[in-house]
């Protein structure tokens, strides 16, 4: 395969995560398109990286990936944070930042 049709690969996945933020409600939902958008990023730096026969763009998915874990942790923690308090996890009856 070419670089084009990974990086083709990586702007329909990256599309799809934009549109799993922007159209749903669900907490659940939105962080599994925002980690969708985080590995169409690191499928790009692979992409290139193979392409330039250089390796620095997969140390950077490593490094990456090892972030995205931890805030895979966070987030999972600050998710069921939510829920126990508000019995919810649709964001448009999360308002816990409003007085």
């Amino acid at each position: 395969m070419d670089l084009q049709s990974y990086l083709l690969l990586s702007a329909t996945l990256f599309i799809i995560g934009v549109v799993g933020v922007i159209a749903r409600r669900n907490a659940i939902i939105v962080f599994m398109s925002i980690e969708l958008m985080l590995n169409s990023v690191n499928l790009s730096l692979v992409a290139f990286s193979a392409f330039l026969g250089d390796v620095t763009g997969q140390m950077l998915v490593f490094f990456a990936m090892t972030v995205a874990a931890a805030e895979a942790a966070v987030g999972l923690a600050i998710i069921i944070a939510l829920f126990r308090n508000k019995q919810t996890i649709n964001l448009e009856d999360i308002n816990i930042l409003k007085w």
